[in-house]
């Protein structure tokens, strides 16, 4: 049974961390294959079950010791139909990995149930479409029947809301949120943008959070920006009504472009100390934020540099 979902603590404006770049740090420091990048193909393997297990106890035993809460994702960003063929896999496949992948997390979660801080079962859904190059716009209403099959999975398990993670197009998001209102399910936006701070569609950040707030009603509960590094977008980051409705950042460690990280055979993990001094600079900027993790090519080290300068 689903534990926050009708009321997300992360709302109340505590401290709340995430994990970092769960595939970039298996694929590249352990040395473990994951399929088309789904890292949800691990967990029928009782080795990259027992690694995925491993990654997140770091992240949960961090939270714990400095006190704070923490948002524990499933690994279900490319459980959905989009990438069936490429997984070789039914629906049906999709539906039990999903459900297999909340109830991992609700494990862990009970693995730590004497934690100080609360924690939050967050079902991840990517984008139809490659996250770094979209093939094709979607619109909002092919959207909302599109992800209305992975969120109806969802909406059966231990989920206590659900991030529609690394979003590059406002029309699809706007679909989403629309498809996790209808099942009551609590929503989040984390877009992505290139490295003028834009979306890969040209919008800007705030034209496009505005829209799906339009559109729905404020329908989302809350906007995150992720899988960008802080040069690429915090120049258009201020004190304005769209900005306040982003809670949480989670940043790529490296300054590479989309399409330059596509390229990379070997992990750019820039520099903790470095990334943590520009996480504190975005929240002396936007200091209503609360939610932090990492992206692409961060890890544990990464995350734990930017608790110590956010709880400063």
């Amino acid at each position: 049974m689903a534990r926050y979902r009708n009321a997300l603590p992360q709302l109340a404006g505590d401290l709340f961390l995430t994990d970092a770049g769960v595939e970039t740090d298996l694929i590249f420091n352990l040395g473990i294959d994951i399929p088309e990048f789904a890292a949800h193909t691990l967990l029928p393997d009782k080795s990259g079950r027992e690694a995925l297990g491993n990654y997140f106890r770091g992240f949960l035993s961090l939270a714990n010791e400095i006190g704070c809460g923490y948002i524990l994702d499933s690994v279900t960003w490319k459980a959905h139909s989009h990438w069936a063929k490429d997984l070789g896999a039914t629906a049906d496949d999709l539906k039990e990995a999903n459900q297999e992948s909340l109830s991992f997390i609700s494990a862990l979660r009970d693995e730590y149930s004497s934690s100080k801080g609360a924690i939050v079962l967050n079902a991840i859904i990517g984008p139809r479409g490659d996250a770094y190059a979209p093939e094709e716009s979607v619109a909002a209403k092919e959207a909302e029947e599109y992800h209305s099959q992975q969120l109806r999975w969802i909406a059966d398990t231990p989920a206590d809301m659900v991030t529609a993670m690394t979003f590059t197009q406002a029309d699809e998001a706007i679909g989403v949120v629309k498809a996790a209102n209808a099942l009551d399910l609590p929503v989040v936006i984390s877009f992505t943008v290139e490295t003028d701070g834009n979306l890969p569609t040209g919008q800007s950040l705030a034209s496009a959070i505005e829209d799906v707030d339009q559109a729905t009603q404020s329908g989302a509960a809350y906007f995150m920006v992720n899988c960008a590094h802080p040069d690429h977008f915090s120049h258009v980051l201020g004190d304005e009504p769209w900005a306040r409705r982003i809670r949480g950042i989670r940043c790529n460690a490296s300054r590479q472009s989309h399409a330059e990280l596509d390229e990379c055979e070997t992990l750019d993990d820039g520099d903790p100390e470095e990334l943590s001094k520009q996480y504190a600079e975005i929240k002396a900027k936007m200091p209503w934020l609360n939610i932090f993790g990492g992206c692409c090519g961060s890890d544990l080290r990464h995350v734990t540099q930017i608790a110590r300068v956010v709880t400063n």
